[in-house]
């Protein structure tokens, strides 16, 4: 069977904001609509009826269990477009692109919307097991003395709302956790970190006043740019950040990780056919990609290293190196994560170790995340794959020619790698 090719032919997204900042008082639903209707409003979308919209969000409340079609449906798009939720932790947005290339290329539809979004500051609390219950069997009486009796049952501890810690269920430790004991595994410094994440901010300051954004972000409630981007920062003032997480040896401190952050992407894939139809550019192809993960429970320290494995597969399918590319995107949700990675796909004896052949090769760091990553934009965590293949379809674009090598890493031990060519 011939499949079709996958265009990019448009994006759109919020301005990304700090936990409890700008976007303090929006939900998911809110803050998808705002990148949703940017998107319809730039590629004329208005009334048209698309093949499928796919997207989620990490941490939802209950009632949203349909967030991505309610969406929908306080668009201008037709009503009739269907939608689904799907989720895969940090990999949410960058696998919803996936399941509508994959659509497009079996002429299953012409054209769709992935998307991603994260209201961090709204996360829904838990309640403790003996309180649900409570409140449940309360419900179901009759009698107002039958209810209050069920209600003083739970102890006063248990009234106490549980928030979310996003703790690896299996380990008990949190993301930053598992990255300080990769950092001390593979060896990697302080300064190397720190490097990093300044050259993050520098590049995606330059990339703002150079007006590569204008196009690529909508405002939405009062927020004109990501606001997690620290024009003033420096390795001085990097390295007088105190660590987060382990508090006296560690090398991870919120200059080199991520944030918690609110946002939403969109990006429009379409068919050849479709897009020339609508009169939208082709701005690059989705040509591979795949989906790996990784033992992290006995190896605490390879939790975020699943694009190693995926990496290796993809290349073997494309018959490419990792030299072949013009551009990078790898999602820095810890610097250490991004430089570990490297040290394996670049060694010969790491890489035997997770059972390559040999290394992959070695990036040119010049072509690394060029309009600044994750640590300057800040992480929304369906939201940033999103924002990372419209940044590498951009970058292509403009240059005519070339191929894009994208890796994003998520929790429970899982990454993606994705080609794109123009």
């Amino acid at each position: 069977m011939e499949t079709k090719k996958v265009a990019i032919v448009g994006y759109n997204r919020t301005p990304f904001a700090r936990i409890n900042t700008a976007y303090a008082d929006q939900d998911n639903q809110e803050l998808l609509e705002a990148a949703l209707h940017g998107l319809i409003r730039k590629c004329h979308l208005e009334g048209k009826l698309l093949g499928e919209v796919a997207g989620g969000a990490v941490i939802k409340h209950i009632s949203e269990s349909n967030l991505i079609r309610e969406a929908v449906m306080n668009t201008p798009l037709d009503p009739a477009t269907p939608a689904c939720d799907l989720q895969q932790a940090c990999d949410t947005g960058i696998e919803a692109a996936v399941y509508i290339s994959n659509k497009i290329a079996l002429g299953q539809i012409e054209c769709g919307i992935a998307c991603g979004v994260e209201a961090m500051s709204n996360i829904p609390f838990e309640s403790a097991p003996r309180l649900r219950k409570a409140l449940l069997k309360a419900n179901k009486e009759k009698s107002v003395f039958g209810k209050i009796k069920q209600l003083l049952m739970p102890k006063l501890k248990d009234w106490m709302p549980v928030p979310y810690k996003g703790q690896e269920p299996k380990t008990g430790l949190v993301m930053g956790g598992h990255t300080e004991i990769t950092a001390k595994y593979y060896e990697i410094s302080r300064e190397e970190q720190d490097q990093l994440a300044l050259k993050s901010h520098q590049n995606m300051a330059k990339a703002y006043d150079e007006g590569f954004f204008d196009d690529m972000i909508t405002p939405a409630f009062g927020l004109e740019k990501d606001n997690n981007l620290r024009r003033d920062t420096s390795l001085e003032k990097l390295s007088h950040l105190k660590p987060a997480f382990d508090k006296e040896h560690g090398t991870l401190t919120a200059g080199n990780s991520t944030p918690f952050t609110d946002g939403a992407s969109a990006v429009l894939l379409a068919s050849e056919e479709w897009a020339k139809a609508n009169h939208l550019p082709v701005l690059a192809y989705i040509t591979f990609s795949e989906v790996a993960g990784i033992e992290y429970v006995e190896s605490q320290q390879n939790l975020l290293l699943a694009p190693v494995f995926a990496a290796d597969r993809m290349l073997r399918k494309a018959d490419m190196n990792l030299e072949d590319f013009d551009y990078y995107e790898i999602h820095e949700a810890f610097a250490a994560q991004v430089l570990a990675t490297l040290k394996i796909w670049e060694n010969d004896e790491l890489a035997k170790k997770f059972g390559l052949e040999k290394a992959l090769g070695k990036i040119d760091r010049d072509k690394l995340n060029v309009k600044g990553g994750s640590l300057a934009a800040a992480h929304p965590f369906a939201a940033t794959g999103g924002r990372i293949i419209a940044t590498m379809a951009k970058l292509l674009h403009e240059k005519g020619t070339g191929k894009g090598f994208i890796s994003i890493c998520a929790a429970r031990g899982q990454g993606v790698t994705m080609i794109i060519e123009k």
